[in-house]
């Protein structure tokens, strides 16, 4: 009973934070200064010892995530997970978790809105809280933001640098949320794989059970998983 009152009580705090965050200083003084360069957005790193980074973004499926990170941890390997921030908020210990057992946290967003279609005020009215959720839950500073289906504009990518977040795309697409077969999922992580790739996944039942079998395959090919960061040279 006293471990459900603290649980409950973290996330009022959590909660009223946000809240507070919301109409108190909300958005940085500079936002409208900053320079609308799109230079800000990166589709691959630079792959320094021929590394890939898998990346997973999250907005359900709480259970196969625990999943993800179990087989992860199993394989020795790594990953940056994209977190949205209404999932987080109701699912604290398992972003927690992820952060604490050594995977990168970023940001994707609050309510996975369409960002090519939000001007610069609505962009960070939709990406701060959710960085500030993140940074409250794990104590660290999130600096990476992947926009719901890849959708974004100049506004997107000047929201971040005015956050200091740098605007994550990827180099392949699994398409795991829409296409529920693992020999599709498996091809599209690994076909013609080169050093530096950013390869985007989801929670998925049919990921979960792909993902073993494409660890294996980065393996034996010579290749190693690390942080969308360390990729990009960070």
């Amino acid at each position: 009973m006293k471990k459900v009152f603290i649980s409950v009580f973290t996330n009022v705090i959590i909660c009223v934070a946000i809240l507070i965050s919301t109409f108190v200083g909300f958005y940085p003084p500079t936002a409208t200064e900053v320079s609308k360069d799109i230079n800000n957005v990166f589709y691959r790193g630079k792959g320094a010892n021929n590394c890939v980074s898998l990346m997973f973004n999250v907005y359900q499926n709480t259970e196969n995530v625990y999943k993800i990170l179990e087989i992860l941890k199993e394989n020795g390997s790594t990953a940056t997970f994209f977190i949205g921030g209404s999932w987080a908020d109701d699912n604290v210990d398992c972003v927690r978790s992820i952060y604490n057992n050594g995977f990168e946290i970023a940001s994707h967003g609050y309510f996975h809105k369409d960002h090519e279609k939000l001007n610069l005020k609505q962009n960070t009215e939709e990406i701060l809280p959710s960085v500030k959720l993140l940074n409250m839950i794990c104590n660290t500073e999130i600096e990476l933001f992947a926009p719901p289906s890849g959708a974004f504009s100049q506004k997107t990518a000047t929201a971040c640098a005015s956050l200091n977040l740098k605007l994550i795309m990827w180099s392949r697409d699994t398409i795991d949320w829409r296409d529920q077969n693992e020999k599709l999922i498996y091809e599209r992580a690994t076909k013609d794989l080169t050093s530096g790739e950013f390869i985007l996944m989801h929670p998925t039942d049919c990921t979960v059970k792909t993902l073993p079998k494409i660890l294996n395959y980065i393996k034996e090919n010579g290749f190693i998983t690390e942080t969308v960061s360390i990729n990009l040279g960070e």
